[in-house]
């Protein structure tokens, strides 16, 4: 059975919340620090679209980068691909954790959520 890959920020609160979760029910992940090991611009747009979520969730909008940047004034201009650019531009504006295995991607921690789709 393959691992889960997990994309977190060590002093990222809901992240410690999430790798505590996730080893309180002996779940195996490759853990990747989100800003060491940022995913390229082609494996973010495929979690994208994996997730099916748009991909404004992808962006860390409380993150100090997301709003330094003037992020939120510049997403309805961006395509798919201009998101996944700048969000592979620099791990902090993921939003985190990301938890992603086989087709199944999940971005940011709820616990409700994770106990019912992994």
């Amino acid at each position: 059975m393959s691992e889960y890959v997990l994309y977190q920020y060590p002093t990222c609160s809901t992240c410690r919340k999430a790798i505590k979760w996730l080893d309180g029910r002996d779940f195996k992940y490759n853990s990747h620090h989100i800003v060491e090991e940022t995913p390229a611009a082609a494996e973010i747009k495929n979690l994208i679209e994996k997730s099916g979520l748009p991909f404004r969730k992808f962006f860390n909008t409380s993150g100090k980068r997301y709003r330094e940047l003037g992020i939120k004034d510049r997403l309805e201009q961006m395509t798919a691909d201009d998101a996944a650019e700048l969000l592979a531009s620099d791990g902090m504006l993921l939003k985190r954790p990301i938890i992603i295995k086989n087709e199944i991607v999940l971005v940011g921690f709820k616990e409700t959520e994770w106990s019912h789709n992994l």
